[in-house]
């Protein structure tokens, strides 16, 4: 395997495509596979190490989501309540009109019928809101109540659609906990699981990786503001300045920094039971399809839990894991998987948008895993 495996990376490297990677392969409680490869700053001649820290973007989802799972078994939320109850001011209308009934289980699983963004050549500037990526200076309550002035794409529980939910359920997370979302994800999840390096701030600003972005013959240095086209042709705004601005709300999808070994040690939390930061049987339901028949447009095969895509039919979803696993990444260059059946977790991390997330190299490293 580890031959396989660095033969990926390898390529990835020498091609340009990706600049620096982290990859944790652990099977049954033991690491099989942790290598470093590449650059952290390839201009400088930084070398990538196990502890380089990266900015996670949609990394970010499953870690306030396990909080807001923490917050369910503590007694403080549950999966029925309306958002509407905590955040008074985000009152979104269906299609018809009425104000929409989100439930915190719908901003889980991306069926509360928000989007991802709004266009900005038919939206007034002061009606535009952050969707996480790029800088603001927007607080919640200022992002959230222009998010609501826009009709929902569907009535609640009826649609799958990737969207802001999850920095939603961060402002729900801050009012419930009357403190930051960093906060909440820190006393919740970060702490207990030794996460020392996984937040909304630099724990070692000399370790964090310089983000690269997609373009040809080789990957790029981002700016402060860079647009990178995704696997659907629409431009990402990257920001990876927006770490350093404290106006910026702390945005529960896109947020936050990390490192593959902090990450690791979550999915396996999850992976054996979710001691110590969530009861059985809420780990045991974060891995399950939490979106009954609702298909995911695009992705068929898959479902979606409380934490990412849930692979129902591995032949048509096109993966090498197992029926059950749940997978999902972060557009900074990042991918993760848990295989419950194999019992195996894994972290593949880059400073690369977007190959690390939705190119060939996160696929070619899980088939390199299965293969051997």
């Amino acid at each position: 395997m580890k031959t396989r495996i660095d033969a990926v990376i390898e390529r990835a490297i020498v091609a340009g495509k990706i600049v620096g990677t982290v990859v944790i392969v652990v099977k049954d409680g033991e690491t099989i596979y942790s290598r470093a490869a590449g650059y952290a700053d390839r201009e400088i001649g930084k070398p990538t190490e196990t502890r380089t820290i990266f900015r996670l973007a949609s990394v970010t989802k499953p870690l306030v989501a396990a909080t807001a799972l923490a917050l369910i078994d503590k007694g403080r939320l549950s999966l029925g309540d309306l958002v509407r109850d905590y955040l008074p001011y985000f009152r979104p209308k269906r299609p018809d009109g009425e104000i929409a009934e989100i439930t915190i289980h719908h901003l889980l699983t991306h069926t509360a019928g928000l989007s991802y963004g709004a266009d900005p050549e038919t939206t007034p500037s002061e009606r535009m809101f952050n969707a996480g990526l790029a800088d603001t200076d927007l607080d919640f309550e200022e992002n959230f109540s222009r998010l609501a002035t826009f009709p929902l794409l569907a009535v609640p529980g009826t649609l799958w659609s990737y969207s802001i939910a999850i920095d939603v359920l961060g402002a729900v997370i801050a009012q419930i906990e009357e403190c930051s979302l960093g906060e909440a994800v820190h006393h919740h999840v970060a702490e207990p699981l030794g996460m020392k390096d996984t937040g909304f701030s630099l724990s070692d600003p000399e370790r964090l990786a310089t983000p690269y972005a997609d373009a040809s013959p080789a990957a790029v240095r981002m700016g402060d503001h860079h647009l990178v086209p995704d696997d659907a042709g629409n431009l990402l705004t990257f920001a990876p300045i927006r770490l350093f601005n404290p106006k910026a709300f702390q945005s529960g999808g896109a947020g936050m920094v990390g490192t593959a070994p902090d990450l690791i040690a979550f999915l396996e939390a999850v992976r054996r039971g979710g001691a110590p930061i969530l009861k059985a049987e809420t780990a045991k339901a974060a891995l399950l399809n939490q979106i009954g028949n609702i298909p995911r447009p695009g992705e068929p095969g898959q479902g979606f839990s409380f934490l990412g895509g849930v692979i129902q039919d591995p032949v048509l979803a096109e993966v090498p894991m197992s029926k059950g696993s749940i997978t999902w990444g972060g557009v900074y260059g990042h991918s993760w998987f848990i295989d419950p059946v194999k019992g195996i977790s894994t972290v593949i991390m880059s400073n690369t948008a977007v190959e690390g997330c939705l190119g060939t190299y996160p696929r070619d490293i899980a088939r390199a895993i299965y293969n051997a």
